[in-house]
């Protein structure tokens, strides 16, 4: 499958509504273990990145990434801001010009955000951060694409397992971020950082059905 600038348009609006129906949700997760702003942040940075590509109109993938990822650091508090600003910076990179990207360039984009992610915020898997979510995901698009898969036949299954690994961030200690302050008493809380890309992976895979 080939994805153009409109399904990635369509991708960040439908990111933008789950962040939106989410926002106390995500703001309450993040009040347990960090700063409680996390739903609010991500709220507030989907919207500017809607207004941003309404004017600026881009007309390729990169670009549209591009835009998104600028709304996000210039709008976007807290360590989410940064995170999510260089996911779409890093796809944005490894997308360039190009017009439509196909599966493989798609997935290798994906795995560029998640090195920027690591990069950044210094955590592996099993510190409790959106790390848990990216890195299991990530691995099985990487395995799938290279056995042949494409990315409609493997959504399901994606959602599926970004929703398990957000779900197990809920036993864990906290080892990065604020949340690391709380020590034990982080266990028991799911991440919020997780739990906002558990909804990016699944308005990813949306957007391919053209909700």
């Amino acid at each position: 499958m080939m994805y153009d600038a409109e399904y990635f348009l369509r991708f960040v609006k439908i990111f933008a509504e789950y962040l939106a129906e989410n926002r106390e949700y995500l703001t309450q997760l993040d009040a347990a273990i960090g700063d409680g702003d996390h739903g609010i942040n991500m709220d507030r940075g989907a919207k500017a990145a809607l207004e941003r590509l309404k004017s600026a109109n881009p007309t390729t993938p990169g670009a549209v990434m591009r835009t998104v990822g600028m709304a996000m650091l210039s709008s976007v508090g807290g360590a989410a801001g940064p995170l999510y600003g260089t996911v779409f910076m890093r796809m944005s990179i490894s997308f360039g010009g190009k017009e439509k990207v196909d599966d493989r360039e798609l997935v290798s984009a994906l795995e560029q955000a998640l090195l920027g992610i690591k990069n950044l915020g210094k955590a592996e898997v099993g510190d409790k951060t959106m790390v848990d979510v990216w890195e299991p995901v990530v691995k099985f698009l990487k395995e799938n694409i290279e056995n042949g898969g494409t990315l409609p036949e493997m959504c399901e299954e994606l959602i599926s397992l970004a929703e398990e690994r957000m779900k197990a961030t809920i036993p864990l200690r906290a080892r990065k971020g604020r949340a690391s302050y709380l020590g034990e008493r982080s266990i028991g809380h799911q991440d919020p950082g997780a739990t906002s890309s558990y909804y990016f992976f699944k308005s990813l895979c949306e957007a391919i059905g053209g909700r």
